[in-house]
């Protein structure tokens, strides 16, 4: 009986690997650098709609963040390079004007604490 079973399973895999070997159609292009990039800009802004904080700053603005994917998922490749490239034009850490700004104010405030003598123009409170 294991013979016969042996024989019949291998008659039946000689069978399903001849099915297999048939040719199958293969599709073969050249892609253009353009095309290639706008992929990656499209998966990019995917990949940014992932991130936790973006998530939570969506629902803080009141998106929801599957709708966000929708969305980015039905822009056009032109659509989604602007996109990318007005992310890429936006500060990282926030605004260096107020920084500077903040900076100034707590060395100006310092000075006029006595604590520092920074700036000619102030007098020291002691």
């Amino acid at each position: 009986m294991t013979g016969r079973f042996r024989r019949v399973m291998a008659g039946l895999l000689i069978v399903c690997m001849g099915g297999l070997s048939a040719p199958l159609p293969a599709l073969a292009g050249i892609v253009s650098t353009e095309t290639a990039v706008l992929g990656a800009e499209r998966g990019r802004l995917a990949s940014m709609l992932e991130r936790s904080e973006v998530q939570e700053r969506l629902l803080v603005l009141g998106v929801d963040p599957a709708n966000a994917r929708v969305r980015v998922a039905a822009l056009s490749d032109a659509e989604a390079a602007q996109l990318a490239a007005q992310l890429d034009e936006l500060p990282a850490g926030g605004d260096i004007l107020g920084v500077a700004v903040l900076i100034f104010l707590v060395l100006l405030f310092t000075d006029m604490m006595g604590y520092t003598k920074i700036f000619p123009f102030t007098r020291s409170a002691r």
